[in-house]
């Protein structure tokens, strides 16, 4: 299990001093001692837990604890209130911002460490069951709910940055022969190879790899041109040759081979380039480039056409 992130913020150095001693050996615990610092902070490690001071000048723990629940990228990690007043109207406000709890300053370490205890296991379990939630369970990879979410998320970053994004549609060739010929369990086999071979060419953190159902995968590339994503394609195949799994089945190559179709933004037409709805054109942009690949032989890629 890895070590738990746990950052306190807050601008009193006796404050941040005592904590240190009260949470050693909870986990890795970050330091800021201003709201702006921590959204910094944040950017760079998300943390597991938030311990955030009221009252900080500048930017107030309201306000803080308002940025983090807005954004995506923090808004599940577990916000906890420090606070030198007992103040029913201070508690619930913060709880209607989205704070799990409240901790008093002058509280016994042994409270402290108890309370911090229960949110980090919380938020372990909360982790294990969205991850449950959006990953396929028999490849380990991303599944079909989560690959739709992260195409839209991506594609309106798209639309902001101006920058291109492309998507694979990778599909294994003549699996149902496959299939047929060395039974399901070695086809769920093949499928868990392929899944492997696939991922350990796709280094990049922002890149997104799904098993979308059946034998189809598709690969998302943030921030990547036709020629970016043509040279990714080019090294999934050779995975296929290196994976060098017997097929049987197969009418014309001995081991199992995939296809590949590959459509990137820049290739859409202009309206479509710009309408918050373009994701759904460029899924069906790879699609028919992947019907082009399986026509032109299979074990290939097709880029659609621009």
């Amino acid at each position: 299990m890895t070590e738990a992130e746990i950052l306190i913020v807050d601008d009193d150095p006796a404050s941040i001093t005592a904590l240190k001693t009260a949470l050693a050996g909870q986990g890795r615990l970050r330091f800021a001692t201003h709201g702006s610092e921590a959204l910094r902070m944040v950017q760079r490690h998300v943390p597991d837990l938030v311990l955030l001071d009221i009252g900080m000048p500048g930017l107030s723990g309201y306000e803080v604890c308002r940025a983090l629940q807005g954004d995506p990228l923090t808004a599940d990690v577990p916000v906890i209130f420090l606070t030198s007043h007992d103040d029913a109207e201070e508690e619930l406000t913060g709880l209607s911002l989205g704070a799990v709890d409240f901790i008093a300053k002058q509280a016994r370490p042994p409270l402290i460490c108890a309370r911090v205890r229960t949110h980090l296991r919380l938020k372990r379990m909360n982790d294990d069951l969205r991850r449950a939630a959006s990953e396929d369970a028999l490849t380990g990879l991303a599944n079909r709910r989560r690959f739709d979410e992260t195409l839209v998320t991506e594609w309106l970053r798209h639309l902001r940055s101006q920058r291109p994004l492309s998507l694979l549609m990778i599909d294994i060739d003549h699996f149902k022969a496959y299939n047929d010929l060395h039974g399901h369990p070695a086809g769920d086999q093949c499928l868990r190879l392929t899944a492997r071979a696939l991922h350990n060419v796709t280094l990049r953190p922002a890149d997104l790899l799904a098993r979308l159902g059946g034998e189809e995968f598709g690969l998302l590339l943030p921030d990547t041109d036709v020629a970016g994503a043509q040279e990714v394609a080019r090294r999934l195949l050779l995975a296929a040759d290196t994976l060098a799994l017997p097929h049987g089945a197969c009418p014309d190559r001995a081991c199992v081979s995939w296809s590949i179709g590959l459509a990137c933004s820049t290739q859409l037409r202009q309206d479509l380039q710009a309408n918050p709805q373009g994701s759904h054109a460029l899924m069906e942009a790879a699609d028919r480039a992947l019907y082009d690949a399986k026509r032109s032989g299979r074990a290939c890629f097709a880029v659609a056409p621009s």
